[in-house]
């Protein structure tokens, strides 16, 4: 007999561990393979069905109807990310006219008094910083003027006006992505929906132990710790992205940079978001910025990225995401690997909640399903039935 109070536990018998299950995972296999999109569209679906759902049970808590809510959260969420990117979207493409400006300007514009463009007199500067240093026999003044002159044939604004042409189209390409990510939140309002029917429905099959959450409250939990996570990670990198570029311009490495530390330090916080590309997405507008201000600039912003992204993944990345998934920093490795390679950039964004959810279903379900060994026979367990009586 099962312990008092507990559950009877599924018993898998020996054949269908043999037969059934294989057959089972490759069916799974095939069709999950024949419709991807599908059944990656669902997977985060149910995901944002999950991480909305505390949202919406608490304002059911003040007496909103469940339907009221669901309508005031995805509301709410969308209000709220197209107020980021219009914000993000018109600082970048704002900020790149800027920039294109100063790049024509250092090229092509001769100042009053010498008649030379700021490029010219870049590079006498630099050679004679050589010069000063004993290093004579490095020349760069000859190459670096042809170097200039090449590039003023080439018609610098021109140039410069493609760039603000494909920002400005990236941005526009950006907007109608997110407006198709509608189409899955619509998918998960109808999850979210009927969030509640399908809980108790797993509830009267998988009930829970005494002072333990139910299977979609743990899952729930499970995100809600990556999400806290994710939070913290990029608050760290971006705080010290912000920090580090400001830092360079007050002693002078990254001149007239302070004024942008903080929205660089905020851009470098968003792409913090993304596995593998977020680090150097997240240096390009410094390392453009530096560019354009000082070429010489850009060094030191490039040894400030390397630093943080060795710090990053050595140190920041093993603490805060280890410790808010619990698990093991290879499986998280290996999930990261596995998702990009099923889905690319999208598998990648997904793969750490959907490992936190695994876990969860892997610890409820871990004490209530066990395989039939395969060693000595062993006396099946009593299940307690219920009687009817015939009438």
């Amino acid at each position: 007999m099962n312990s008092v109070g507990l559950p009877p536990r599924l018993r898998i018998p020996r054949w269908v561990q043999l037969v059934g299950l294989p057959l089972l995972v490759l069916l799974v296999w095939i069709l999950a393979t024949r419709v991807i999109h599908v059944v990656f569209l669902f997977t985060v679906a149910a995901l944002v069905a999950l991480l909305l759902d505390p949202l919406v049970r608490a304002l059911q808590r003040v007496k909103l109807p469940r339907g009221l809510s669901v309508a005031f959260v995805y509301l709410a969420f969308l209000a709220v990310l197209a107020l980021i990117i219009f914000a993000i979207a018109t600082a970048v493409v704002s900020e790149t006219k800027t920039a294109a400006t100063r790049f024509n300007d250092y090229f092509t514009h001769p100042h009053a008094g010498s008649g030379r463009t700021s490029a010219y007199l870049d590079v006498d500067r630099l050679q004679r910083w050589l010069n000063r240093h004993h290093l004579k026999s490095v020349k760069v003044e000859e190459r670096g003027h042809r170097l200039v002159r090449q590039i003023q044939r080439r018609d610098v604004g021109k140039s410069t006006h493609r760039i603000v042409t494909f920002v400005e189209g990236a941005a526009i390409s950006i907007g109608k992505t997110l407006f198709s990510v509608v189409l899955l939140l619509v998918v998960s309002i109808y999850m979210l929906l009927d969030m509640q029917r399908l809980g108790r429905w797993i509830d009267r099959r998988f009930p829970p132990r005494p002072g333990e959450a139910s299977l979609l409250r743990a899952m729930e939990n499970a995100l809600a710790s990556y999400v806290r996570g994710q939070i913290a990670l990029s608050l760290i990198i971006g705080t010290s992205a912000g920090f580090g570029l400001w830092l360079l311009a007050v002693i002078g490495l990254l001149p007239h940079a302070q004024q942008y530390a903080l929205l660089f330090g905020a851009w470098v916080a968003v792409t913090e978001i993304i596995p593998y590309l977020g680090p150097w997405l997240g240096a390009i507008p410094p390392l453009i910025y530096a560019l354009v201000v000082h070429p010489l600039s850009a060094l030191w912003v490039v040894l400030l990225f390397l630093g943080i992204h060795q710090i990053e993944g050595h140190v920041v990345v093993p603490k805060v995401m280890g410790n808010a998934l619990r698990l093991h920093p290879l499986l998280v490795i290996f999930g990261l690997g596995a998702g990009t390679e099923l889905y690319g950039l999208p598998g990648a964004l997904t793969a750490l909640p959907l490992l936190a959810v695994g876990r969860a279903m892997w610890e409820f379900f871990s004490g209530r399903i066990r395989l039939e060994p395969w060693g000595r026979d062993e006396p099946a367990e009593d299940v307690p039935v219920e009687l009817v009586e015939r009438r």
